[in-house]
């Protein structure tokens, strides 16, 4: 397995894996087939988000496709710039192997060499799994965001997590 940085060429698989996520499990954003981009729109995203400078996303890679990922997008402006937002998602064929721990550490990587001081993230309250990996990370549930999701038409709380790094 190869934890890297996303390239352009990625579009296809990357849209596949989000896709593919999108199907396994609930914790993600989007509902299965609720993700309409095209591969050339993914493309696009994946160029922009390498020339801004507080954004990424690193993969996991593994017999040539995407197994997951970690994006951290950083604020567009000058108050918030140093803050990044972190979405994760990892196949549940990889699941429990150490990959979210070491998406994260490159990730924190990342952060430290673009002056990103906050990293924050909410996440499902009854994901105990991801709750688990963030605590374990070091980042402190700072707030609950009540009846922010509905799943399956039913009302989830999430947490509301941050790490700062120095």
């Amino acid at each position: 397995m190869i934890i890297r940085k996303i390239r352009e060429h990625d579009a296809e698989n990357f849209l596949s894996l989000c896709k593919q996520l999108d199907e396994e499990t609930q914790f993600m954003m989007l509902e299965p087939g609720e993700r309409s981009i095209t591969i050339k729109q993914q493309r696009e995203d994946i160029k922009n988000i390498l020339s801004t400078y507080n954004q990424t996303i690193i993969v996991i890679e593994s017999n040539k496709q995407l197994g997951g990922y970690i994006a951290g997008i950083g604020g567009n402006y000058q108050r918030n710039k140093h803050t990044c937002h972190i979405v994760i998602g990892i196949l549940k064929s990889l699941c429990g192997k150490g990959l979210g721990r070491k998406l994260f550490i490159e990730l924190e990587k990342w952060a430290y060499s673009k002056n990103i001081y906050r990293l924050e993230l909410t996440v499902m309250m009854h994901n105990k799994k991801a709750i688990a990996l963030y605590k374990k990370m070091g980042f402190k549930i700072e707030g609950i965001r009540r009846k922010s999701l509905l799943v399956n038409n039913v009302y989830i709380d999430e947490y509301y997590m941050a790490k700062l790094l120095y």
